[in-house]
């Protein structure tokens, strides 16, 4: 079984197409709405949950972009599934705009086929992006719902090494057990909570510089299609009805970004595909690993 937190901050109708997609009973979910979204937002989500078993949405904090908040709002949403179940094996993270290109019952033989492996980017900071090493060179602070760099210098944790990727991950549940409750890994939250982009770091720092967590297969499990945005970011580019071909025959469990109150075919042509034979069919070749792109980048190239 598989344990899923969803991080929402707008488009409801949105969300509960996703819901209703990756949904399987006795699978566990827990949703956390950004409290910036407002109480509307949260009321909508939590009746639209009640008809759901094994679903729970989780006090509504704010998750600051850039801030340890996000971080934090994890933590709670795997400590809350470790709590909920103790059968699930691997857990997932979404956000409202991610789709699943994978049936559930595939997703959950393509764990079973990869018992202990963690599924999470993860590059030396330092040698593979030093344009992001600012992010923990100095310290920040997350208050009055915004991000300040201080100009204060810092330097890394003695003996461990920094290590960077994305937000997304699928991991297993002796990982989630590790970082929200041994002592060992207080140290890097204690580290992380005055950097940048936290969310990006300190899930992949924790993993490779304490005990053995396993094969680490340097892949999220995600098809995006990274576009430029101003001169020194990059964003994710919305699919839309013409990349569904791509979309269908990719060997990612997930694609984003989807932004279906203005491309609402896309998400409709995943519906009818996952409800099809070949969108439950188990390829094999999927649980081998992929080699990562030289340019594997994070959502945001220079802070």
């Amino acid at each position: 079984m598989i344990a899923y937190f969803l991080l929402v901050h707008r488009y409801p109708a949105q969300f509960k197409r996703l819901f209703k997609a990756i949904y399987l009973p006795g699978n566990q979910y827990v949703i956390h709405v950004d409290k910036s979204s407002g109480e509307g937002l949260e009321q909508e989500i939590s009746a639209f949950l009640e008809p759901y078993q094994g679903a729970e949405l989780l006090e509504s904090r704010d998750a600051l972009w850039g801030g340890y908040s996000l971080v934090e709002a994890e933590l709670r949403g795997m400590t809350r599934l470790l709590e909920m179940d103790s059968r699930w094996s691997h857990y997932i993270n979404l956000s409202g705009q991610d789709f699943p290109l994978k049936s559930q019952n595939y997703i959950r033989q393509f764990f079973a086929d990869n018992p202990g492996k963690q599924f999470i980017r993860a590059l030396d900071q330092a040698k593979e992006r030093p344009d992001t090493m600012n992010r923990i060179s100095h310290m920040f602070i997350e208050e009055h719902g915004k991000m300040t760099a201080t100009g204060v210098a810092r330097p890394f944790m003695a003996g461990d090494t920094p290590f960077i990727g994305t937000q997304w991950k699928a991991v297993t549940r002796s990982f989630c057990e590790y970082v929200c409750h041994d002592p060992r890994s207080e140290r890097f939250k204690a580290f992380y909570r005055n950097s940048f982009i936290a969310d990006e770091a300190f899930f992949q720092t924790v993993m490779m510089n304490s005990v053995d967590h396993g094969i680490v297969m340097n892949d999220d499990l995600r098809m995006i299609d990274w576009v430029p945005d101003g001169d020194i970011k990059l964003r994710p580019r919305n699919y839309d009805k013409n990349d569904f071909a791509q979309l269908q025959r990719s060997n990612d469990l997930f694609a984003r970004k989807f932004d279906a109150e203005f491309k609402t075919e896309i998400l409709t042509l995943l519906e009818s595909h996952l409800a099809s034979p070949a969108g439950d069919k188990y390829c094999v070749s999927a649980t081998q690993p992929r080699i990562p792109l030289p340019s594997d980048v994070t959502e945001v190239i220079a802070a």
